[in-house]
């Protein structure tokens, strides 16, 4: 799907490796309290198969996490999972930075930095997640199988209700 100045960096990698994914665009409203939650109500969609990335400091070392926007971040399995001792959420302005993408819109895929990835396990339970595709408003659906190969990502209980 084409945006002012072309797609974004997530699309154009979905379409440069051929993977087989699905567009989906909606409003987003600036004043909406939860980004995910907003995706998953405007595109009606479970709110477990709808994923959002968040970065964290795991032993001070940026990380992707990628949960369903039902649930939480749990930042103990995450420093788990990474082979560390304790994460932190990571300041907006440093996601911003490392991945190329505002908050909100931040997607696990083409990314301005490779970072070590980890995506939480009940995301495997779908055919299809749905992420952010680079901006508000814009998701991609594809198979989980393919978001893990994509972004090199493991897969872990990183998320709690």
């Amino acid at each position: 799907m084409a945006r002012r100045g072309g797609r974004t960096p997530a699309l154009r990698v979905l379409t440069e490796r051929g993977v087989p994914h699905t567009v989906h665009e909606y409003h987003h409203d600036p004043s909406a309290p939860s980004y995910g939650a907003e995706a998953a109500q405007a595109l009606d969609v479970d709110p477990a198969r709808v994923l959002k990335t968040l970065l964290a400091r795991v032993d001070g070392s940026l990380v992707v996490a990628v949960v369903p926007v039902a649930g939480r971040l749990d930042l103990k399995g995450l420093a788990a999972a990474c082979g560390g001792r304790r994460a932190v959420l990571a300041e907006a302005a440093d996601a911003e930075r490392a991945t190329g993408y505002v908050v909100g819109g931040i997607s696990p895929l083409g990314q301005r930095t490779v970072l070590p990835t980890v995506v939480d396990v009940t995301a495997t339970a779908w055919p299809t997640v749905l992420v952010s595709a680079g901006r508000r408003g814009l998701d991609v659906e594809l198979s989980p199988a393919d978001l893990v190969t994509l972004t090199g990502a493991t897969t872990a209980p990183v998320a709690r209700p």
